[in-house]
């Protein structure tokens, strides 16, 4: 390795949202995560479903409106030629 030309290599901290805190090495002092082994669900065995928000829905009503305007649009196409 060529001196002076890499980061700082300094013990780190990885905290997940739901409390966990793992220690390890890295060029961060702290990293911040959304999810881990100890909250994920393959990891713990619970599923949890995720369309709580009607995502699904949402999808099927945008893409419903997005035919019904190409849909209008080659109608118009249509006319004016």
């Amino acid at each position: 390795m060529k001196a002076d030309i890499h980061p700082k290599y300094v013990d780190a901290e990885i905290r997940c949202a739901c409390g966990n805190v793992i220690k390890t090495r890295s060029t961060k002092p702290v990293i911040l995560i959304g999810i881990c082994n100890k909250c994920h669900p393959f990891f713990t065995g619970q599923q949890k479903f995720v369309d709580t928000a009607g995502r699904v829905d949402k999808f099927q009503q945008r893409m419903a409106k997005t035919q019904a305007v190409q849909a209008a649009l080659a109608a118009t196409k249509k006319k004016k030629r």
